[in-house]
């Protein structure tokens, strides 16, 4: 009986320490959800919501904050492209505008939607627990005049179609440089500072000198005492005057003085 319960508590806290890093946040980009989109979809805003849905899929696809949200299997997914990869969110943190999405924007309603005011979102305590709807009080109330406007459709990704769709490491670069949008929500934030944490280079290893970056000089190398003394020029000697040279010019000048001299001598004698 004693090993029977110690099984069972090492299975609740295995299960329970799963959920919760389910519910961290938006989990990495890799769950395959089975939506398959040749091309960039049709979205239409949701009167008086900051969200837009796509009314000619056949699933709950909805544009938010600057991510793609998709609820299937009672669970939700999002994604930064509109053909995924997909990450799994937990309920926890599912933004507040995406749960307020009314009934009748659904595609694909599960089944215990039915009998729920259309006008109004799903009853997400219901389905989900006593313990989410304490967590998240409140969520459903909300003043609709102070609802922010609906971020921009990244509509640069219609050009990204069929074959031409990125895969996930040419996705963050090209949503970068051509998506200058900033969310509100925090969960989405968060996923964005990871997505560019993983994007940003290694520091270099010890030894080794960082590239120089755009309009700065790289930095003089270091050289060894050996280097040193072969690249340092050797002392001009056409500078230094020669000494031997320099002892043979006066020497040379002296003679020819005498020369003269002596002539001078002779010159006299003749005239006497």
């Amino acid at each position: 009986m004693r090993t029977a319960l110690i099984v069972f508590w090492m299975l609740f806290f295995s299960a329970t320490s799963a959920l919760a890093q389910v519910s961290i946040g938006i989990g990495l980009p890799s769950v395959s959800i089975g939506i398959n989109l040749p091309l960039f979809p049709e979205l239409v805003r949701v009167p008086g919501h900051p969200v837009y849905y796509a009314p000619r899929l056949n699933s709950n696809y909805f544009f938010y904050d600057g991510m793609y949200w998709v609820y299937q299997g009672d669970n939700w997914y999002a994604s930064s492209w509109y053909n995924g990869p997909w990450g799994l969110v937990g309920p926890e943190v599912v933004p507040l505008f995406v749960l307020r999405i009314p009934v009748r924007y659904y595609r694909v309603p599960p089944p215990y939607f039915q009998g729920w005011r259309r006008e109004a979102p799903p009853r997400w305590g219901e389905h989900w627990g006593r313990g989410w709807e304490q967590q998240r009080s409140g969520w459903d109330r909300w003043d609709r005049k102070s609802a922010p406007a609906p971020a921009p459709l990244p509509v640069y990704q219609r050009k990204y179609a069929g074959d031409r769709y990125p895969q996930v490491e040419q996705q963050h670069a090209l949503h970068g440089s051509n998506y200058r949008y900033q969310p509100r929500d925090t969960v989405v934030r968060q996923h964005y500072q990871e997505r560019a944490l993983q994007r940003a280079p290694a520091p270099p290893q010890r030894g080794q000198q960082a590239a120089p970056q755009r309009g700065q000089q790289a930095a003089p190398q270091q050289r060894s005492p050996a280097q040193q003394d072969r690249q340092t020029p050797k002392s001009s000697q056409r500078d230094v005057p020669q000494v031997k040279g320099a002892s043979q010019e006066p020497r040379r000048a002296q003679g020819q003085e005498k020369d003269r001299d002596k002539g001078e001598d002779r010159g006299q004698d003749r005239k006497r």
